[in-house]
C-alpha cells in the first residue's frame, strides 16, 4: 500500500526534475535495496522471542522511514529555490531506516554490518577519539562473543548515526557555499550592469580616456574628422577613449575630454574584460576534478570570474588613468586601451583564485559515502 501511494505522488507530480536525475534513480533504488534487506534482518531477528516486540515495533518504523524517503523523492512539496533538497530529505530518512536496522539487527547480521559501519566510523572521527576507539573494541568483542549488549548496541547506533548527521552537515556545507558564491555572482553582475547603464547615460560622468602628448613629426596631422587637418608645429596632444580618439594642437580642456567620451566607453571595456573572464574560467578547468554531489561548485565559481572580470577591466583603467601605475597613465591608442582591458579582465584571476582554492577545500572535506552499502544477511550466509 505504502509504495503504491508513493508512486502515485510521483505521478500527480508535475514539476521538473532538481538535481541530478542519476542520484535520484539511484537513491530509488537504494530504498528498494533496504526494503528487501530489511525484511530479510527483521525475519531474522524475530527468530529470538525475547526481542520480538522491539524488532516488530524497529522494522515497523523503519518501513515508515522508507515509505518517507520514496515520498520525499516525488518532491510534490519541493522547494523550488533548494537545488536537490529532495535528496538530501531523503537521504535522511534512508539513514534514520539504517539505523533502526542496527538496533534491531541480530548478531549475525550486525557482523555483517560492522565492516561498513567501522569504515563510516573512522571517515568521521580522528583516530583519536574515544568513540571511534570504544566502536573498535565493540567490533572485537564482537567477533569473540557472537552477541552485543543492550549498551553496546546503543553505542553503534548512536555514533553510526553521529556519522551520517556529520556527512550530512558537510554536504550542507557545500549547498552553503555554493548559495554563497551565487549570491556574491549575481550582485557583482547586478554592479557590473548598472555601471555599463550610469555611463552610457551620463558617457560625460567619469570619462574613460586618457590624453597623451605626442611628439612632433612635421607635416600636418588629422583632426579625427574627414578631410580636416592641421599642420604640426609642436607638441601636439591626443585624447584616446576605448570606442574614439582625436589630436589636439594644444593641452586638451575637460570640455575637450568630455566631447570625445562616447555612451559605449565603459560597455567596450567591459565586454572585453567578460571575454577575458571566461578565458581565465577555461582555464581553470584542468584544476577541476568533478564532484559526484548535486551542487556544482565548479559551475559557481566560473561564473563568479565573468563579472568579476568586467569589472577589474574597468577599475584597472581607471586607476591607470589616474596615474596608479607609472609610466602607463597615457595610454596613445585605443588598441591598447583594448588589450589593458584583456589584462585586467584576466587578472580577476588574481582575486578569485582564493575562492577557487575554499571551493576545493569544502569538495574535500566532504568524507565518506552516502549510506551503508546492501550487506548480506543471515539467510544469505552459508
Amino acid at each position: 500500500m505504502g509504495t503504491k501511494t508513493g508512486e502515485a505522488a510521483e505521478e500527480r507530480s508535475s514539476r521538473g526534475e532538481m538535481g541530478p536525475w542519476e542520484q535520484k534513480e539511484g537513491l530509488r533504488a537504494r530504498i528498494t535495496e533496504l526494503e528487501a534487506i530489511l525484511h530479510a534482518v527483521a525475519k531474522s531477528a524475530l527468530q529470538d522471542d525475547s526481542r520480538r516486540d522491539m524488532v516488530e515495533n524497529y522494522s515497523g518504523k523503519a518501513y515508515e522511514e522508507l515509505e518517507r524517503a520514496r515520498l520525499a523523492l516525488a518532491h510534490t512539496e519541493h522547494p523550488r529555490m533548494r537545488r536537490a533538497a529532495h535528496l538530501g530529505a531523503a537521504q535522511s530518512h534512508v539513514d534514520a531506516a539504517l539505523n533502526l536496522m542496527v538496533w534491531m539487527a541480530s548478531g549475525d547480521d550486525i557482523k555483517a554490518l560492522l565492516p561498513q559501519m567501522l569504515a563510516l566510523i573512522e571517515e568521521h572521527f580522528s583516530p583519536g577519539d574515544r568513540r571511534r576507539t570504544r566502536a573498535t573494541e565493540i567490533a572485537r568483542s564482537l567477533q569473540h562473543n557472537g552477541e552485543l549488549t543492550l549498551s553496546e548496541r546503543a553505542f553503534l547506533a548512536e555514533t553510526v548515526s553521529l556519522a551520517r548527521r556529520l556527512l550530512r552537515r558537510e554536504t550542507l556545507r557545500v549547498r552553503s557555499f555554493v548559495w554563497i558564491v551565487m549570491s556574491v555572482t549575481v550582485g557583482l553582475s547586478f554592479v557590473a550592469v548598472a555601471v555599463a547603464v550610469m555611463t552610457c547615460i551620463w558617457e560625460t560622468a567619469v570619462p574613460l580616456c586618457f590624453t597623451p602628448e605626442i611628439a612632433p613629426q612635421g607635416g600636418s596631422s588629422s583632426s579625427g574628422f574627414p578631410g580636416v587637418s592641421y599642420p604640426v608645429h609642436g607638441t601636439m596632444f591626443k585624447v584616446v577613449c576605448p570606442s574614439f580618439s582625436k589630436d589636439f594642437p594644444a593641452a586638451p580642456s575637460a570640455g575637450d575630454i568630455m566631447g570625445i567620451a562616447r555612451a559605449q566607453d565603459y560597455l567596450v571595456v567591459e565586454i572585453i574584460g567578460v571575454v577575458s573572464a571566461s578565458v581565465a574560467a577555461a582555464a581553470t578547468l584542468r584544476r577541476i576534478r568533478g564532484t559526484a554531489l548535486p551542487y556544482n561548485v565548479p559551475v559557481a565559481l566560473a561564473l563568479l570570474k565573468l563579472p568579476t572580470g568586467a569589472l577589474t577591466a574597468a577599475l584597472g583603467l581607471l586607476l591607470m588613468r589616474g596615474g596608479f601605475v607609472p609610466g602607463l597613465s597615457a595610454l596613445d591608442s585605443t588598441a591598447q586601451i583594448i588589450a589593458w582591458a584583456v589584462i585586467f579582465g584576466y587578472s580577476q584571476q588574481l582575486f578569485t583564485r582564493f575562492v577557487d582554492s575554499q571551493g576545493q577545500a569544502v569538495l574535500d572535506s566532504v568524507h565518506g559515502p552516502n549510506s551503508l552499502p546492501a550487506a548480506p544477511t543471515s539467510e544469505a550466509r552459508p
